[in-house]
């Protein structure tokens, strides 16, 4: 396809939208029919009255996935869906097809369609897909699962949802818009960790919380680098099976370098949402959703070491401050990063859980410390702490979680992993735990993190207007910078 064939009118791609997304609508009830429905009975009758297996007779059970962003963490999604037994992969979709870090997965779906741009598979007819998973760099999350959406397709997109503020906002109006399922890459949140701190909270255990510590203490990419250096990367050739310009998407343009790519995009702020981001919402997950959170109106810059422009510190502190929500108190949640930046520890923490579940990073499987990366939970009466991902909370010190014991409610168990409840929910039969409408002011949290990493600076936000109202610069941010032409149409809904 040519480049002028790609790029469709401006009214032709709206309409070309519009005709995907009814005819998604009206048709997905037969595309992908629930298990409980197609196989309530082992057998039935054709007209003939012959008896014949239903299973043979109906499509396949399986979601059908149209993958985007396959190299790396891609990879492992992509895996974690097939573990699953209830997908097909049918469409891989990644800017630099043939890479070193794409081949195993090519090799292993080698039947799938292959794309290197996502317009071109949204709007292609020759392979059909139920849902799409889209594990690209941050910066890049926002317009490609807008593109799905507006396709009337479901969205499972890894966390963070999108790199600004405005992003999101816009993320969580256009899947109320279009009525399509949705799912952020945190896979804590159909784990014990979650159902644990639910129940905990419903029986009273957890209540009166007051502060809350997270740490997340282990090496980054950018550790080490020259925090004097206020210029990005020299330009180097591009690689030959790297499509550079569609990698960038929405971004300002900068020329290649290998500091940009392969996970090395998380160190910047204009591609990344650094460690925040990429830890927030393992760990701070369960507790933003049930202590109702919501927006912090105080987030405060108390460390930042190695401040640049460009990339984040070496080490981070910050102070979020959450208001008085019902009869629960306010609530100072504290952000500590950086190898040797650690948060003050309570008398008889003991030691420190590191997640088995944790998936390995590009820089390899994630050092255990001291203090591995979780919570501490101050309440009234108790204190807890917790690891990231899945891991459970204990009470602290010992002899407090003796007293308790007696006093704790059964856990329930979680019916499905977070990628098979994906899939399960585009099939109609549960619903996605961590859905835009709750993993996007989550997502917000983090935005406005890096805000005052960025901006060396404290910030106070309007969480009804939902506005920084002490500083003109970092509000105006809060929407990024304007996206590169061609690429504003996915800023309107």
């Amino acid at each position: 396809m040519s480049k002028e064939e790609n790029q469709s009118k401006p009214t032709e791609k709206k309409d070309r939208r519009d005709f995907l997304k009814k005819s998604a609508l009206a048709i997905g009830a037969f595309h992908i029919i629930p298990s409980h429905v197609l196989f309530s009975k082992s057998e039935i009758r054709n007209k003939a009255g012959e008896i014949v297996q239903m299973a043979s007779k109906v499509p396949s059970d399986r979601v059908n996935l149209a993958c985007i962003g396959i190299g790396n963490r891609g990879e492992q999604v992509i895996n974690d869906f097939g573990r699953t037994g209830l997908s097909n992969v049918v469409a891989l979709c990644d800017v630099d097809m043939g890479a070193p870090h794409t081949v195993n997965i090519l090799e292993k779906h080698s039947k799938a369609k292959r794309y290197k741009d996502f317009r071109v598979l949204f709007n292609q007819s020759e392979v059909e897909f139920d849902a799409a998973v889209i594990c690209t760099p941050d910066f890049s999350h926002f317009p490609i699962t807008m593109h799905a959406m507006a396709s009337g397709k479901p969205v499972y997109v890894e966390k963070p949802m999108a790199r600004t503020f405005q992003e999101v906002e816009l993320m969580m109006k256009a899947a109320k818009k279009y009525g399509v399922v949705t799912q952020m890459g945190n896979q804590g949140h159909s784990e014990a960790n979650s159902f644990q701190f639910k129940s905990w909270v419903d029986a009273g255990i957890i209540k009166d919380v007051h502060a809350i510590t997270c740490h997340m203490n282990s090496r980054r990419r950018w550790h080490g680098w020259d925090t004097s250096n206020t210029s990005y990367p020299k330009a180097e050739p591009i690689p030959e099976t790297l499509d550079w310009d569609l990698w960038l998407t929405t971004a300002e343009h900068h020329d290649y370098n290998k500091d940009f790519a392969n996970g090395q995009w998380r160190c910047w702020y204009e591609f990344g949402m650094g460690a925040l981001g990429d830890w927030g919402a393992h760990i701070m997950d369960s507790f933003h959703r049930y202590l109702d959170l919501g927006l912090p109106e105080e987030i405060n810059a108390v460390k930042l070491d190695g401040h640049n422009p460009l990339f984040y510190p070496q080490a981070t502190t910050l102070d979020f401050k959450f208001p008085k929500r019902d009869e629960m108190p306010a609530v100072n949640v504290t952000w500590y990063d950086g190898l040797e930046n650690l948060p003050p520890i309570p008398e008889g923490y003991g030691s420190s859980e590191l997640s088995d579940d944790i998936p390995a990073a590009g820089t390899g499987q994630i050092e255990k410390r001291t203090l591995n990366p979780g919570k501490i939970i101050y309440s009234k009466d108790l204190t807890f702490k917790g690891g990231s991902h899945g891991s459970t909370l204990s009470i602290i010190p010992e002899v407090a979680a003796n007293d308790m014991k007696g006093n704790l409610p059964e856990v329930p168990e979680s019916s499905s992993n977070h990628f098979a409840n994906f899939l399960l929910a585009c099939k109609g039969e549960e619903k996605t735990r961590s859905p835009f409408e709750i993993s996007g002011p989550l997502s917000q949290i983090f935005s406005l993190g890096v805000l005052a990493q960025q901006m060396n600076t404290n910030l106070k936000f309007d969480r009804k207007n939902k506005v920084i109202t002490n500083n003109k610069v970092a509000n105006e941010l809060l929407n990024g910078t304007p996206p590169r032409k061609g690429w504003e149409e996915y800023y309107k809904i």
